[in-house]
Parts: C-alpha cells; sequence; structure tokens
C-alpha cells in the first residue's frame, strides 16, 4: 500500500508495517494508523508518520539514547491497551520537539510511545512519574553523544526498533515516488 507524507512524498509500506494506535495520540485522538520511518539519511530520528493525515509525522529518538536510566513502569491498563502484561516485546519513544533554535529542542519523557512490536499495537502512556519532564532538554546530551563516538550515527547506536520501516537511500535524500 502507498501513504502520502509531506516529508517523504509517497512511501511503499505494507499493512504489516502499520501500527495501530487505537486511542490516536494526545491531541490526535482522530488519528491512529501510523508507522515508523527510519530515513537513511537522517542520522538522528526516526520519524512516526500518520498513514491518515500527509502532513503529520512527530521526530521521535528512543529516551535511552540521551537518558542512560530511563525506565517505563506502565499501569495494567496500559499494559492490556497494548495487549502485553509486561514490557517483554515492547519499544519505547519519545516524541522530540524541534523548535526554531534546534539546541532548544526538548523530548517528551512524561508520555512515551509504547509500542507491542509482534502485534503492531502503540499507545501513549502518560507516566505517573513526577520526576519525569514533558519537555527533557536533549541538545546537549545528543551532542555529548556525538563527541563520544563521532563516527558512529545516533540512531544507529539504539537497539533494533523492530518496527521500522528503512526508506530507501539517496545520494540527494529519501528516495520517495511520484
Amino acid at each position: 500500500m502507498r501513504i502520502q507524507t509531506s516529508r517523504f512524498g509517497t512511501v511503499e509500506i505494507t499493512e504489516q508495517d502499520v501500527i495501530d494506535f487505537p486511542e490516536g495520540l494526545l491531541g490526535f485522538n482522530d488519528l491512529r494508523k501510523f508507522v515508523l520511518l527510519d530515513d537513511p539519511n537522517d542520522e538522528i530520528f526516526a520519524w512516526l508518520q500518520s498513514c491518515e493525515e500527509p502532513g503529520l509525522a512527530f521526530p521521535v529518538l528512543e529516551p535511552e539514547l540521551f537518558t542512560p536510566k530511563y525506565s517505563v513502569t506502565l499501569s495494567k491498563f496500559d499494559l492490556e491497551s497494548i495487549r502485553k502484561t509486561n514490557l517483554e516485546g515492547t519499544r519505547s519513544f519519545a516524541i522530540i520537539t524541534i523548535p526554531e533554535d534546534p539546541t532548544q529542542m526538548t523530548a517528551n519523557l512524561k508520555a512515551p510511545l509504547i509500542i507491542n512490536v509482534a502485534e503492531r499495537i502503540g499507545r501513549q502512556c502518560v507516566l505517573q512519574d513526577n520526576r519525569l519532564a514533558i519537555r527533557e532538554p536533549i541538545f546537549s546530551k545528543l551532542q555529548q553523544r556525538v563527541v563520544q563516538n563521532p563516527a558512529v550515527s545516533i540512531k544507529s547506536q539504539a537497539l533494533d526498533w523492530g518496527v521500522a520501516v528503512r526508506l530507501p537511500e539517496q545520494a540527494d535524500g529519501p528516495m520517495v515516488e511520484s
């Protein structure tokens, strides 16, 4: 199947690539079908792209890439909503906000996206941990990670996501169909 995106043009995906968020995302309750796109030309972010709204894509990162001791404790309801009894077989992602000044970018650690990889079902969970920030500054943490290992992209330091669709590599950007 093909989805239209404003960032990547037309992208070919399969039904198995689609991640269902039955309750939508915070502020986007009516959008439920998403795909995680891995642009090989972007060394930092993956993109959670709406299959229903071409102009809606969120940059996302695994929280462990900038907060090594990040851990998620889900309520029984949250786990049941993604058809799990524990976090085994899940991936978590933080939505990143990138303002005009990228040094001010933040991650929402308070409401991560939790995805059941096998069943392709996700939920944005609002965690009860008051130590977690909605706008955690991450620029300097990402910059430090690059300085520590400049030859390796930030995304490649993540665990195998198991849920991302890798876009074809192009010299001048992602390959898209017209």
